[in-house]
């Protein structure tokens, strides 16, 4: 029996190791690819077409605001006034009933000072994979700078390399660990999915469909 639990404690302790060193082992590789890619200012990026800016909700289920929002928008908006794209995608969940990322977006980009006519909403963009892989295909878009904070950034960079997209991301201002620890623990399996959806998995987005025109022109 002392033999038998402290194998067990044995297995507990490899099989721990051998996620820790998963995580950070994809964690490592998102960056190696993203590298030099996410900047803090507009300034620094290419022009290009488009902006996809990457779904979020305004507020959290508790009723809360989302921190991670409004820096978000103001991005994008800084971006687009800037001169450095011509339209802005808004990319997320409208999937359930009375939950609708993309339009609120839009309504608080047009609150910044966006023309409505030069932002369009990507319905179908359940995760990152899918909003990525959409840009292109249903989009048409095979040079993008996504929109959301560094660590979101690099994934979709990550991912949109994987797809033959050329990207940048233009980060929006962080929230601190302390105030997102969700979400600073659930991104960690976000990049695991992330290289095993490319590398394993082989996940294509749940929608794709017609294509649609951005506003370009």
């Amino acid at each position: 029996m002392k033999m038998n639990w402290k194998r067990r404690w044995l297995w507990v302790a490899v099989l721990a190791a051998l996620g820790v060193g998963l995580i950070f082992g994809c964690e490592w590789r998102i960056a190696a690819v993203a590298e030099g890619r996410c900047v803090n200012e507009v300034n620094a990026l290419p022009e290009m077409p488009v902006a996809l800016v990457l779904g979020t909700s305004a507020r959290l289920a508790d009723g809360r605001a989302n921190l991670f929002f409004l820096p978000r928008m103001e991005a994008a908006a800084a971006l687009f006034k800037a001169g450095k794209v011509k339209a802005l995608i808004v990319s997320g969940d409208n999937g359930t009933q009375g939950y609708d990322e993309p339009t609120e977006m839009k309504r608080v980009l047009v609150q910044l000072g966006i023309p409505e006519a030069k932002i369009i909403c990507d319905y179908a963009g359940f995760r990152t994979l899918d909003s990525v892989v959409r840009a292109k295909e249903v989009f048409g878009q095979q040079r993008v700078i996504f929109v959301s904070q560094q660590f979101h950034n690099a994934r979709a960079i990550y991912l949109a390399r994987a797809f033959g997209i050329e990207a940048w991301g233009l980060n929006a201002k962080d929230v601190p660990v302390a105030l997102s620890m969700k979400t600073f623990l659930r991104e960690k399996l976000a990049c695991v999915k992330a290289v095993l959806d490319v590398n394993v998995l082989g996940t294509q987005p749940k929608f794709l469909g017609e294509k649609v025109a951005a506003p370009v022109e």
